[in-house]
C-alpha cells in the first residue's frame, strides 16, 4: 500500500524574543506565576516585515534543503494557520509564490491549534488516493496580532512561528513496521465555541477581533479530548503506549503536556517539550517541536512518533506515524 514517509522537516522563528521578565512590564504579572501555571518562560514575536507567510515559507525552504529537494518536486502545500496574512487568498497560496512555485496547488486548512494534525491527515489522504506523491505541509501563525496585550491571561501564552514538513508517497507492506503515517483521527465539537474563540472576522464584526478564552474551561476538556483519539489510535493500529517512541504534542501548556502523558503510561523522558522556549504557537507548534527533536537527534529514522493537538472549536486529533 501507499504510505505518507517523512522527507524532512524545518522551522522558522522570528527574531525578537520576548521573555516572561519583559511580560512582567507589559502586564500585571510575574515570571514565577507564568512558569507555575503554564512552563513557558518565553516566546517569539513578530516584528515589521514578519509576517505568517514570511514564516512559512522560510520554514518550508528550511524542509525542502533538509529533504534534499526543490519547490520543483512538490505537488500540493497545505498550511494550516488561522492567522492569514490575509482574509484571502490563501496564506498557502502566498507561500507558494514566494517559493517560486507555479504549478500543483495551494490551500489553507483551519482548525486552530489542531491545524497540524488536520492538515497532516489531509496530506496523507491526498497522497494514499493518488491524487499527489510530494505535499509541503506547513503550520504557520502569528498570534501576537490577534491578542488583547491588557489581557494577562491569554498574551502571556501565546508566541509566533512556522514549522513545515514534507510527505512523499512510498511503498508499504500495510503494517506498523511501514515508515510512514500509520493512522490518523480527527474530531471537533462546536458546542465548545464559546471557550476558545476569536472575537471577530469578515461576516461577524467586519474586523479581526481579539482571542478570547476560558482557560480553566479548556484545562479541563484537555487531557479527555487527547486521550480520546490517542486510544483510537493505539487501538487501530494494535499498538500500545509501550510501542511509542517519542510523542510529540501540541505545546499549550506543561501541565496539558504532563497530564496526558501520565493518564496514557507514556513516560516524561519520551514527551518533546519545547513550550518554554516557543509558547503556544497554535497550528505551528508540533512542527517547531519536531523540527528541534529532529535537529538535537532524538528523533531518528525508525521511530514511532505520535501526534496530537487540540485547538478551539474545539477541534482535536492524533497521527501515528513511523519515522
Amino acid at each position: 500500500m501507499i504510505r505518507s514517509v517523512v522527507r524532512g522537516v524545518g522551522a522558522s522563528l522570528p527574531k525578537r524574543v520576548l521573555s516572561n521578565r519583559e511580560m512582567e512590564t507589559i502586564v500585571d504579572t510575574t515570571d514565577e506565576w507564568i512558569v507555575q501555571r503554564t512552563g513557558i518562560e518565553q516566546r517569539y514575536i513578530a516584528g515589521e516585515g514578519e509576517t505568517t507567510a514570511s514564516l512559512g515559507a522560510e520554514a518550508a525552504e528550511a524542509a525542502l534543503k533538509a529533504a534534499g529537494l526543490t519547490a520543483a518536486d512538490i505537488d500540493v502545500i497545505i498550511c494550516a494557520t488561522s492567522t492569514p496574512d490575509n482574509t484571502f487568498p490563501a496564506t498557502a497560496v502566498n507561500i507558494q509564490n514566494r517559493l517560486g512555485m507555479s504549478h500543483g496547488f495551494a490551500f489553507d486548512v483551519q482548525a486552530v491549534c489542531s491545524g497540524f494534525v488536520y492538515a497532516v491527515t489531509t496530506a496523507d489522504a491526498y497522497i494514499r488516493g493518488g491524487l499527489a506523491k510530494r505535499v509541503l505541509v506547513i503550520g504557520a501563525e502569528t498570534f501576537s496580532r490577534i491578542l488583547d496585550w491588557t489581557d494577562r491571561t491569554t498574551c502571556v501564552l501565546f508566541g509566533d512561528g512556522a514549522g513545515a514538513m514534507i510527505l512523499e508517497a512510498a511503498e508499504g507492506e500495510g503494517t506498523t513496521a511501514d515508515r510512514g503515517v500509520l493512522t490518523a483521527h480527527l474530531r471537533s465539537d462546536g458546542a465548545h465555541r464559546e471557550k476558545l474563540y476569536v472575537d471577530g472576522g469578515p461576516s461577524t464584526s467586519g474586523t479581526v477581533g481579539q482571542l478570547r478564552m476560558e482557560g480553566r474551561e479548556v484545562f479541563k476538556h484537555a487531557v479527555g479530548m487527547i486521550t480520546d483519539v490517542i486510544e483510537q489510535s493505539f487501538e487501530a493500529s494494535h499498538m500500545t503506549a509501550a510501542d511509542i517512541d517519542w510523542l510529540v504534542p501540541h505545546q499549550a501548556n506543561r501541565r496539558i503536556i504532563d497530564g496526558s502523558a501520565k493518564k496514557l503510561g507514556i513516560p516524561l523522558e519520551k514527551v518533546v517539550v519545547t513550550v518554554q522556549n516557543h509558547g503556544n504557537t497554535s497550528a505551528a507548534s508540533i512542527p517547531l517541536a519536531l523540527s528541534v527533536a529532529v535537529a538535537d537527534g532524538r528523533i531518528k529514522k525508525g521511530d514511532v512518533v505520535l501526534l496530537e493537538a487540540m485547538g478551539g472549536g474545539f477541534t482535536w486529533g492524533a497521527v501515528l506515524l513511523r519515522w
